[in-house]
């Protein structure tokens, strides 16, 4: 798989993740992988920044990758699916349809900034 396949294939799979999230039958340590992979995705700050030659998108290529592959693991294949198909109108020409997803993600970073910002003064 080229890295167009693989940026794909993440572009379906966050969202699947998820709506996976909010399924009750999907078990809780799934939930909360599923929710640490869909938080870092959607976060604005990376564990390495993108401006460092190389490494700066490594985590785009190998840990956002590596936590949805666990997270699929422990998501059983029926739920999997399920929300996939649903995941797959969520997408329209190439942008998120329910963009508003991403706005408990900022206000967490937000907080996060805060609480930084508090402890240092």
């Amino acid at each position: 798989m080229n890295l167009k396949e693989n940026a794909r294939a993440l572009k379906i799979l966050i969202p699947t993740l998820f709506i996976a999230l909010k399924k009750k039958e999907t078990p809780t340590s799934a939930k909360i992988l599923a929710g640490l992979t869909v938080g870092y995705a959607l976060s604005p700050i990376d564990l390495i920044p993108d401006f460092v030659p190389i490494l700066g998108y490594l985590d785009d290529l190998v840990i956002l990758p590596m936590l949805a592959a666990l997270t699929i693991r422990l998501i059983p294949k029926e739920i999997m699916d399920l929300c996939k198909e649903e995941a797959e109108g969520l997408w329209s020409d190439g942008k998120p349809k329910k963009w508003y997803y991403a706005f408990p993600i900022v206000l967490i970073w937000i907080a996060f900034i805060t609480l930084l910002i508090k402890a240092f003064d």
